[in-house]
């Protein structure tokens, strides 16, 4: 299965209303940018870079377009709500190693779409033939950790004082793991039969 076989976009419920899940292009930019603007600082601080800067989102789409990079965006109706992005370095020795990041604007935290979307990133993940995935969060994102181990999950380290928030405090990093391969015999109890089948 390749990511183009996945047919999006494609409509997914959640929470009662319509979510249109595609892939992301660098027609995206704007509304990204104004996505991410809405967004509490403390919730960007799992990042490599800071996506607020101008330079770093041309690098996400530059990153796109040559394939290093696969992302998902979730609308309701016109307006951003999620995005994902498994990160790939192909020219490093743990290229068979995804780094998942998920993204949920504060109103539509706890309704399911980060499920959808982690959801959606198993299917991709799955279809490039990556065999695990890894998620990075501050220690104090519960509600997001207990939901990633939800899904099979596990942490593998905290990462001491790894960031450093715009008043210079520290924070740690959780960093949580999965075995993707382990999707095919699992698919069910893990919630993703739907992701990772077609749907019409």
């Amino acid at each position: 299965m390749n990511i183009e076989s996945r047919g999006y976009p494609r409509t997914v419920s959640c929470d009662g209303e319509t979510i249109e899940i595609t892939l992301m292009s660098p027609d995206d930019s704007g509304a990204l940018s104004t996505f991410i603007g809405a967004l509490p600082v403390h919730d960007l601080l799992f990042l490599r870079r800071d996506i607020r800067q101008p330079k770093v989102l041309t690098a996400w789409m530059d990153a796109i377009k040559r394939g290093a990079l696969t992302s998902l965006v979730a609308r309701v109706g016109t307006a951003m709500v999620g995005c994902s992005a498994i990160v790939v370095d192909e020219m490093s020795w743990p290229r068979h190693v995804g780094e998942l990041r998920v993204l949920v604007t504060p109103s539509w935290r706890g309704r399911g779409l980060g499920r959808v979307l982690i959801q959606e990133s198993f299917a991709i993940a799955l279809g490039r033939g990556l065999e695990k995935l890894t998620v990075q969060m501050t220690v104090d994102q519960r509600a997001a950790i207990a939901l990633f181990e939800e899904l099979g999950f596990r942490a593998e380290a905290i990462l001491g004082d790894q960031v450093k928030d715009c008043e210079g405090k520290a924070h740690d990093l959780a960093l949580l793991s999965h075995n993707v391969a382990s999707v095919h015999s699992t698919k069910q109890a893990y919630g993703v039969i739907d992701a990772v089948g077609s749907r019409d």
